[in-house]
């Protein structure tokens, strides 16, 4: 019994000096957290707690809990700093139609669709694709056609001829022909319609042939060669040209 009395005097007196608490470290993730921050990692101390002795005896002399956990951060300090702000900014200039992954490139601005000149003689409603040049013109009358920038068919798939709208199709399904699929065993041998379906949008099959005017999903392609032998559009231009030609419409391919 005298030894657990003297070891109750000696943890009052000890509790009676004045308390100091160590410096807490912050750890921080260097991987997420800019280099100049890094270096110098913020310091934060414990607030200074009555102790007494701590275990059994803190709970018998306390308040019956442990002291508070002091916060590690103080108000409106972030723990990590990501760089969002980047990647909000490559966004907001991106416009309908354009990638907005900073990876792909943007489509040339001549490529929009736009009014211009028209001095042929085709008919109002026929369509010529200019394979050289990237552009294809629905001819409006009086002058004018409205031009649409397109990808065309990689070397050794171009083509040219005299075509029509044969049938016309919203958010089309797509199966690969055979000879495609010879030279892309890899393809999938169908594809419901949607917004991850190379034909796009829209699509417009041009006579009995294999060929298509359609829409796309990768839009940085607009302006390049780069299909088997298809007219790819920005979907948004798809579904322009798609509202405004009938089937049976003429479609002359330079």
């Amino acid at each position: 019994m005298q030894w657990l009395i003297v070891t109750a005097l000696v943890t009052s007196v000890l509790a009676a000096l004045p308390a100091h608490a160590e410096p807490l470290p912050i750890t921080f993730d260097k991987q997420n957290v800019p280099a100049s921050q890094a270096t110098s990692a913020p310091v934060r101390s414990a607030a200074a707690q009555p102790r007494m002795g701590g275990g059994f005896i803190e709970f018998l002399f306390g308040n019956g809990a442990p002291p508070p956990t002091p916060p590690l951060f103080g108000p409106g300090e972030p723990f990590v700093v990501r760089p969002v702000a980047v990647q909000q900014r490559a966004y907001a200039r991106a416009e309908p139609g354009d990638s907005a992954d900073p990876a792909r490139p943007a489509m040339d601005p001549r490529y929009r669709r736009q009014i211009v000149d028209w001095d042929g003689n085709e008919a109002p409603g026929t369509i010529i694709i200019h394979t050289p040049d990237r552009f294809l013109y629905l001819v409006e009358g009086r002058g004018k056609a409205i031009r649409y920038g397109i990808g065309v068919g990689r070397p050794g798939f171009a083509w040219a001829g005299v075509k029509q709208i044969s049938m016309k199709r919203e958010w089309p399904d797509w199966t690969p022909p055979e000879e495609m699929l010879k030279r892309r065993p890899d393809l999938p041998r169908y594809m419901a319609g949607g917004p991850e379906n190379p034909l796009g949008a829209r699509a417009l099959y041009l006579g009995s042939s294999l060929y298509r005017i359609h829409g796309s999903n990768e839009p940085w392609t607009i302006g390049t060669q780069v299909s088997s032998g298809c007219i790819r559009m920005r979907n948004e231009d798809v579904i322009d040209l798609y509202d405004r030609v009938k089937v049976g419409a003429k479609v002359v391919v330079i």
